[in-house]
């Protein structure tokens, strides 16, 4: 595929740039409309979302150069520079790091961990889809139907027909994500959307690794991220049977009526934190 979709000058458009850019919007745009929908302060989002891009790259370059830990001791800037990540890097730092902030602004964990994480599926489908313009994630060699054969790619091998686990990873993050949102549609325990969230992801990861073969780092006989959806998958399932409250769910404002949803611009949220 074509990771380049257009040049202007000296200014290229990549397509793993712009998905991800996509995917940010189009989550954050979702994040908004569920705020509304369950009495969230909808700032509170976008500063979330500010939150979890920043600490989430981060986090995921942080886990390639441990996972890359050889590589990174003979070239810590080329490690540092190059185009590698570890999704679930990010997943675990961003998640953190959204905890200081809601512990910081005195809003509940829960709540708000329950609306961002359907919303960050959408973003990591979009972004599943920019690793198919870029070539990088690809599969097992493959003569099938539904194979593809990639030709200006800098990271997959060209000429060679391979499975498509960019386009079946982003596929099955779509669904999950509208099972997640129908999922929260009826009152839940706190908690419960966002474990079950770790769950779906933690098991498609572990399958989808299974058809995969760029190198991503192994231990033992796993991939790395097979070996840390284990334990991703344990957390989720603690965290969707046990119960959680915060004492900042008091704070929260009453949900917004469908009519209510529908005339935005009438709309005027209140501030939780008053």
């Amino acid at each position: 595929m074509y990771n380049d979709i257009i040049s202007i000058g000296p200014l290229t458009i990549h397509g793993y740039g712009l998905m991800i850019a996509i995917g940010i919007a189009c989550a954050l745009a979702a994040g908004i409309w569920q705020a509304k929908r369950k009495g969230l302060n909808p700032d509170e989002v976008y500063n979330l979302t500010f939150v979890c891009v920043i600490t989430g790259m981060l986090g995921a370059k942080l886990m390639y150069c441990i996972v890359e830990w050889k590589a990174f001791i003979e070239d810590p800037l080329g490690v540092i520079g190059s185009d590698g990540f570890v999704v679930y890097g990010g997943i675990i730092l961003g998640t953190t790091l959204a905890g200081v902030y809601t512990r910081i602004r005195k809003i509940s964990f829960w709540r708000y961990f329950d609306l961002v994480l359907p919303a960050v599926a959408i973003a990591q489908g979009f972004g599943r889809i920019g690793c198919f313009l870029a070539g990088c994630c690809y599969g097992m060699e493959c003569e099938s139907p539904i194979s593809v054969t990639f030709t200006h790619s800098n990271y997959a091998p060209n000429g060679v027909p391979l499975i498509p686990t960019q386009l079946i990873s982003s596929a099955c993050l779509f669904i999950m994500a509208a099972i997640l949102f129908i999922y929260s549609t009826k009152d839940r325990p706190a908690g419960r959307t966002g474990a079950l969230y770790l769950i779906m992801y933690s098991i498609g990861r572990a399958i989808i690794e299974f058809f995969r073969a760029d190198h991503r780092g192994t231990v033992g006989e796993l991939s790395t991220s097979q070996f840390v959806s284990i334990f991703i998958l344990i957390i989720g399932v603690i965290l969707f049977i046990m119960p959680h409250k915060s004492k900042y769910d008091k704070d929260a404002v009453e949900p917004d009526s469908e009519d209510d949803i529908e005339a935005e611009d009438d709309i005027e949220v209140e501030d939780v934190d008053d």
